[in-house]
């Protein structure tokens, strides 16, 4: 263990550090190990390398993933990931496919797969304190016979995050209880400036707020009372036909 006198700035490639004498930083595994102490026997020994029925139907009640990648220099990026129930298509009992959606097109995540393939999934059910977590490794495929089952809404993706499956596991729900994530009587955020405000102030200062608005949509309603759209119900009628379980509003 040593004290901590520099620590790096936000910008890539670091160029500049800052001093901070009075931190105290760990070094080593060992010095890790000597504080946090070893997992016990159950939470070592849960993780498997291939999916259960279990995991199965985890996947298909799903609607969010968070999925992290890092690039051949070492940078990161987790990109969120959402459709509806089920979106993460499993091919067999070591491949998961992920589609893509139309975004921002920045495509960080993958960008990073192209030079480093390893990827980590936190999958996530709506009001679970647990998740499902799958690490392997991915690549990115633009056709094949089973996006025709990954049509949404009448869109079939143009890509696609092919994973194999090189650890699984389910991870306990401590960090959402303590955050009390799913307890509307916990959720802040009001007081924010909209996402229209954000990008004025930070990104887009040459666009009108208005202009902005209709990109980036009206702030978004509590969850709690959110009517479905009919582009929802219709999500919801689709998945029910494939066997889903349908996601409350």
């Amino acid at each position: 263990m040593r004290w901590s006198t520099t620590l790096p700035t936000t910008d890539r490639p670091v160029t500049q550090q800052t001093a901070y004498p009075t931190w105290t930083e760990l070094t080593t595994e060992h010095e890790l190990t000597a504080l946090l102490g070893d997992p016990s026997p159950r939470a070592a020994n849960k993780d498997r390398t291939r999916l259960h029925e279990l995991d199965r139907q985890w996947l298909a009640v799903s609607p969010f993933c968070l999925i992290g990648t890092a690039g051949a220099d070492g940078s990161c990026d987790v990109s969120p990931k959402g459709d509806p129930p089920g979106f993460a298509h499993v091919l067999d009992d070591t491949t998961l496919v992920i589609p893509e959606r139309a975004g921002n097109r920045r495509a960080d995540g993958y960008r990073n797969v192209l030079t480093n393939p390893h990827v980590g999934l936190l999958l996530m059910v709506p009001g679970r304190g647990d998740t499902l977590r799958i690490n392997g490794w991915a690549r990115l495929v633009t056709d094949a016979p089973f996006f025709d089952d990954l049509v949404v809404r009448g869109h079939r993706p143009v890509l696609a995050l092919v994973v194999t499956v090189e650890q699984v596991f389910h991870h306990c729900a401590k960090a959402f209880m303590r955050a009390q994530l799913w307890d509307p009587q916990t959720w802040g955020g009001a007081e924010l400036p909209s996402a229209a405000v954000l990008a004025k102030s930070l990104s887009a200062p040459q666009d009108s707020l208005e202009e902005l608005e209709r990109y980036c949509g009206p702030r978004t309603p509590s969850v709690s009372t959110r009517t479905p759209s009919p582009e929802q119900l219709a999500d919801r009628r689709h998945w029910a036909r494939m066997g889903h379980t349908e996601r409350r509003a």
